[in-house]
């Protein structure tokens, strides 16, 4: 299956520049090997609103009830300036997919930010808070494929990024004005997948593709995204994932021999016991597609959501002999 290129924000100082406050630039083995199948847009909001490389660090500081971007060394306040720069930054940029930003980044940051007393003090009033560009990012786009670079290390929140974000890059790819059956097709392939996620969102949108008000192209489309990123606000239930394998299987029972069978159940079991990824129930419902040539299920984007050079993210193995 063809992929498109899905055009993602990237926070500069992750695999891009060294453009952190300590001139250091952070290393992502995903990001890495996510840059050559995305359109990456690269920015670093602190060195956008001037500050130099290296520089003093900033930290978020409660001040009358609000946050302020304070740098404890001069005392300055960046906080208009990092609003004035995100909103007019956010404003102009192309349609995009996602983000991947900077974790614990005091502008970057989604939610995983310390929040001071005092500009010059110890104590933290909670470390649970968006940095200012993170916050008007979550605000304007909180619904696209947005995750820190620290959380897509975790498998599971890795694969569910992938899978929404080449979701709406494959919605994006058929225009602003789709054709009828263009948008019926994106809606049959993708069919597996929205059942996986939400079947209530699933029956919405084949609503909104009968069309049986006669509504222009635009506003079928915009209704239709709409659901689109409804649909996939977190990752799928292992149950949901199980019962549509088990459907798609149902494809081959009069194929399949017992073994095979024995096999699959005992596969679904591991998967759903969290011993085993989805990757392995879902190559076998994919190899059996091919051997049956079943091209209802050939065409789900719910077998090939994504790149398979990003299904799997292990790190380098290590090649030292532990028995001498």
């Amino acid at each position: 299956m063809e992929h498109p290129r899905p055009r993602l924000v990237i926070s500069r100082c992750i695999e891009f520049d060294r453009v952190r406050f300590n001139g250091e630039m952070v290393s992502s083995d995903f990001v890495r090997a996510l840059i050559p199948h995305v359109e990456a847009i690269p920015v670093c909001p602190e060195v956008e609103v001037g500050l130099s490389v290296p520089r003093q660090s900033l930290r978020l500081v409660s001040v009358d009830g609000g946050a302020r971007l304070l740098q404890p060394a001069t005392g300055r306040d960046f906080t208009d300036a990092m609003r004035e720069w995100a909103g007019r930054f956010l404003g102009t940029l192309p349609e995009v997919d996602g983000f991947v930003l900077k974790s614990r980044s005091p502008s970057s940051g989604l939610r995983d930010v310390k929040l001071y007393r005092a500009v010059d003090g110890p104590i933290v009033l909670g470390s649970r808070n968006p940095g200012l560009f993170g916050a008007a990012v979550l605000a304007r786009f909180g619904s696209l494929a947005v995750e820190d670079e620290a959380r897509l290390e975790n498998p599971r929140i890795r694969e569910h990024f992938l899978t929404k974000l080449y979701a709406i890059a494959r919605l994006r790819a058929l225009g602003g004005r789709p054709r009828a059956r263009d948008l019926v097709a994106f809606q049959a392939a993708n069919k597996l997948l929205l059942m996986a996620y939400s079947q209530k969102e699933l029956r919405a949108m084949g609503n909104i593709v009968a069309n049986r008000e006669g509504l222009d192209a635009r506003d079928v489309l915009a209704a239709y995204r709409k659901h689109l990123l409804s649909a996939m606000p977190r990752a799928a239930a292992h149950r949901s994932h199980i019962n549509v394998l088990m459907h798609a299987a149902g494809y081959f029972k009069e194929g399949l021999s017992k073994q095979e069978k024995d096999l699959f159940a005992r596969t679904l079991d591991d998967y759903g016991r969290r011993l085993v990824p989805l990757a392995v129930p879902l190559s076998l419902v994919r190899s059996w597609a091919v051997r049956f040539d079943e091209g209802y299920l050939l065409q789900q984007t719910y077998l090939d959501p994504f790149p398979a050079e990003l299904a799997v993210m292990a790190r380098p193995v290590e090649e030292r002999d532990y028995w001498k």
